[in-house]
């Protein structure tokens, strides 16, 4: 995950059956990078869609910025990611499509951080909480606990408002109280 000084930010995930590295393909990593030379998330969500997807493991991508845009991109390991605007109000993507209710995770806690307090009046600790929740069967959790080598090892919340400075809350631990504002200003 990334943000610029316009104000852009580009997250990445890795879609279902494709975790870590492989031969021949370039990081995901580096795709937010190129998202971010972009002034604004139309820019950017059309700048990854002429990319060649082959040269990625597939992945999900969102691109959002502080005039309320926001686009999902969709690489698939092939062809180039096709892109799609996301309409206003909340989404969920984890290693599927957006809100795609066959994901448990997706099921489980959309619901819920829809009907949870707007961090819009700068109180994210009922989004801190949902972020950190390590409860429910493996496939329902949102802070994954350790098993098979992968768990969650950190998380993010990134608050963008149009008139505002971004707020970036960072967290290394699994406890809600434990997030810390990330200094941007430089940004």
């Amino acid at each position: 995950m990334g943000l610029n000084r316009h104000h852009v930010v580009a997250v990445v995930l890795n879609r279902r059956g494709s975790l870590g590295p492989a031969p021949g393909k370039r990081s995901r990593g580096e795709l937010p990078l190129l998202a971010l030379e972009n002034r604004s998330a139309r820019a950017a969500a059309s700048a990854i869609a002429l990319l060649d997807a082959g040269a990625w493991r597939s992945f999900n991508m969102v691109v959002a910025d502080a005039t309320g845009a926001a686009f999902y991109v969709r690489g698939l390991g092939h062809g180039h990611p096709e892109q799609m605007p996301l309409d206003d109000g909340f989404h969920m993507i984890t290693s599927g499509d957006p809100n795609d209710i066959m994901r448990e995770r997706v099921t489980r806690h959309l619901p819920r951080f829809r009907s949870a307090p707007s961090p819009e009046t700068d109180n994210y600790a009922a989004w801190q909480t949902l972020i950190t929740d390590r409860s429910g069967a493996a496939d329902e959790q949102l802070h994954i606990v350790p098993r098979n080598g992968y768990a969650t090892v950190c998380s993010s919340v990134l608050g963008l408002a149009r008139q505002e400075a971004p707020v970036w809350l960072f967290t290394a631990s699994s406890d809600a109280e434990s997030f810390k504002r990330v200094d941007i200003s430089a940004s």
